[in-house]
C-alpha cells in the first residue's frame, strides 16, 4: 500500500529519509504519526527509524543533538523541523518491566518493528509513502482493533506501561482491544504496580479526556487495572457511574481529576492525598479542592454568584465541561457567569487607598474586611460597582459604625 499524497508534516522531513537512503541506509517513518495519517487523524511527532547506528546518522547530518545516544536516538535539526532519528534495535530481558537491560542495535527492519507494543504502531512508511507491514496492522485499522505484537504476555511483561496505553489507545481512536490482548491485560494488570506513577497518570489522563472514555474505561475496569492504580482499588462500582456520561473530550488535565474527584465522592479534605499520591502538580490539586463544591453545586442548582465568582476563570475551563460531561447544560451557567458584575477584586470601583482616605479610623485587617463585604455585596447585585454607592454602603457596615463612636 502506499499512501499518497504524503501529508506535509511527512514532506518536511522526508528529506532526512531521502539523505540516509542515498548513503545505503534503510530509513522509514514509524509509530503513532503512521497511525494517524492512515486514519486521517491530526499528525503529532514524526519519528524516523533507521539501519544506520547513531555515529553513521551524526555524520551525514552537520546538526544533530545526542538526545538519547545510549538508546539509539539522535535529533536531526534541518530548516523544516527537529526528528528523532532512531537506529532498529531490539530489547534484552526486563528486569523491572520498565526498561530492558540493555538495547542491541540491529540493521533489521523486521526486529525493530516486533519490538513494538501494537500492530497499529508497528507499521513503517518510506520517503514515497510506501508501507511495509509485517504484522497485519493494516487489516487491524481496518477492523479498528489493538493486538499487540506477538504474544500479548511477553509485551506486557517487556514494559506493563503498554496495558495502561491499550485503554487509552481504546478511548483516543474508539478501537477495541484484541480478546487474547484484553486477556492478557487481565491476567497482568497487576504488574502495572511496578510502573512509575507519573508514567501510569500520562497515560490515564488521556484515557479519561478522550472523546470514547467510556470504552477505555470499561476495560480499565473489566481488566481491574484499576486495582493497581493509587487510591483506585476497591472503586469499579464508583467508576461505572462515569460511563453514562455524555461523550465529550476534556482539555484540562484538572476537569479530569474534578470528575473523577465527583465520581468517587471525595470531600475536599481527601481530594488532597488522593492526588498527590498520583503526582499531580499543585495547581491541579489546587483547582480540584476549590471547585469540587461548586461542581456539586452546579449539579444541584444551588450554585450562588459568589459560587461563580470564586471558581474564577476555572468555572468556565474546567468545570463548566465537567458539567456538560454530567449532562448539565452548560450555556445557562455561562450566561450567569459572564453576566457577574466583577470577575476580580481588581474591578472593583474602590481599592484599599480610597477606603483609606475616606475612613481613616480603619486599621490593617479592618480595610481588608471591609473590602470584601463591599466586593460580596457586589457580586450579589446588593449595590451597584460605583464609588458612591460603594463608600455609602461602607459607611453602614459594623466595622466602619462602631469606630465612629
Amino acid at each position: 500500500m502506499r499512501l499518497a499524497p504524503l501529508p506535509h508534516e511527512f514532506e518536511q522531513a522526508a528529506p532526512v529519509l531521502r539523505r540516509l537512503s542515498e548513503a545505503g541506509y534503510q530509513a522509514y517513518f514509524v509509530g503513532g504519526a503512521v497511525r494517524d495519517a492512515l486514519l486521517h487523524d491530526h499528525i503529532h511527532d514524526v519519528d524516523i527509524a533507521t539501519s544506520a547506528y547513531p555515529a553513521e546518522v551524526k555524520a551525514l547530518f552537520h546538526r544533530t543533538v545526542d538526545t538519547g545516544i545510549q538508546h539509539g536516538t539522535v535529533t536531526v535539526l534541518t530548516e523544516n523541523g527537529q526528528y528523532e532519528v532512531t537506529t532498529f534495535r531490539t530489547e534484552s530481558t526486563y528486569q523491572d518491566y520498565r526498561r530492558p537491560d540493555h538495547v542491541t542495535f540491529v540493521r533489521s527492519l523486521r526486529e525493530d518493528l516486533q519490538r513494538r507494543d501494537f500492530t497499529v504502531n508497528a507499521l513503517a512508511m518510506d520517503h514515497t509513502g510506501q508501507i511495509t507491514d509485517l504484522f497485519d496492522g493494516l487489516g487491524d485499522l481496518q477492523r479498528h482493533v489493538l493486538r499487540a505484537v506477538g504474544q500479548p504476555e511477553e509485551r506486557f511483561h517487556e514494559d506493563a506501561l503498554r496495558m495502561m496505553r491499550a485503554v487509552r489507545f481504546q478511548s483516543q481512536l474508539s478501537f477495541t482491544i484484541d480478546p487474547a490482548t484484553e486477556t492478557a491485560i487481565a491476567h497482568h494488570h497487576d504488574l502495572l504496580k511496578k510502573i512509575a506513577v507519573e508514567r501510569i497518570n500520562m497515560e490515564f489522563v488521556k484515557m479519561l479526556a478522550a472523546r470514547d472514555r467510556a470504552s477505555g474505561l470499561a476495560t480499565f475496569i473489566a481488566t481491574r487495572l484499576n486495582e493497581a492504580c493509587p487510591g483506585l482499588a476497591g472503586t469499579a462500582d464508583q467508576l461505572r457511574t462515569m460511563l453514562s456520561d455524555v461523550p465529550m473530550p476534556l482539555t484540562a488535565s484538572a476537569s479530569v481529576w474534578l470528575r473523577l474527584a465527583a465520581a468517587l465522592q471525595l470531600d475536599q479534605a481527601a481530594v488532597g492525598p488522593f492526588m498527590r499520591a498520583w503526582k499531580t502538580t499543585n495547581e491541579e490539586r489546587r483547582q480540584v479542592k476549590g471547585l469540587l463544591p461548586t461542581l456539586q453545586k452546579v449539579a444541584a442548582g444551588t450554585a450562588d454568584a459568589w459560587d461563580l465568582y470564586n471558581a474564577g476563570p476555572d468555572f468556565l475551563t474546567v468545570l463548566l465541561p465537567v458539567a456538560q460531561q454530567l449532562g448539565i447544560a452548560s450555556a445557562p451557567w455561562q450566561a450567569r457567569y459572564a453576566a457577574l458584575p466583577v470577575h476580580t477584586v481588581g474591578e472593583l470601583a474602590v481599592h484599599g487607598g480610597t477606603v483609606m482616605a475616606r475612613f481613616p479610623q480603619l486599621q490593617g485587617p479592618h480595610i481588608g474586611a471591609v473590602l470584601q463585604a463591599a466586593l460580596r455585596a457586589v457580586v450579589a447585585g446588593r449595590v451597584a460597582n460605583t464609588e458612591p454607592a460603594l463608600l455609602e454602603y461602607m459607611a453602614e457596615l459594623p466595622e466602619i459604625k462602631d469606630g465612629q463612636h
